[in-house]
């Protein structure tokens, strides 16, 4: 189905794309619960960074993943103030249905896979920078240590 705006189409195959790979990282999963795990792992992750952080990172999403990450913001009550792996899983958590079938750590760490596969790896550094030092462990070794 085409929606006769090829900036649109562009972007559903686009971000079609995208959750196949986060997809493929969670694990046996359909695109409906990586699109569940993504938003809610985004959201989180969004409301961690500064507001400054998190428009250069969802500078890199496509327009669809984009206006996901930003659905809800409320950037005056950003950055919160997580500095462990258990509070920043636990929102995560509470973001999700009560029976999403993937653990939250490891849908964390899959989500985060997945969407480093397709970003520029010197904006994710300076984004990982601006998180404390637990929570960089969630990224994918070769991002989190630099």
């Amino acid at each position: 189905m085409s929606s006769s705006l090829p900036v649109f189409d562009t972007t559903i195959q686009e971000t079609n794309a995208w959750l196949k790979d986060i997809a493929s990282e969670l694990g046996p999963c359909d695109r409906h619960q990586a699109y569940l795990g993504a938003r809610a792992t985004l959201h989180v992750l969004r409301d961690r960074l500064a507001p400054d952080s998190a428009m250069n990172f969802a500078a890199q999403l496509p327009m669809l993943l984009r206006g996901v990450f930003t659905e809800g913001w409320r950037p005056s009550q950003t950055p919160t103030q997580e500095r462990d792996v258990d509070a920043f899983l636990a929102r995560i958590e509470a973001a999700l249905p009560p029976d999403y079938p993937i653990e939250t750590e490891s849908l964390a760490r899959g989500v985060l896979r997945g969407l480093s596969t397709r970003m520029d790896p010197d904006l994710l550094v300076k984004v990982l920078r601006q998180l404390p030092l637990p929570l960089r462990a969630l990224w994918p070794q070769t991002l989190a240590t630099l």
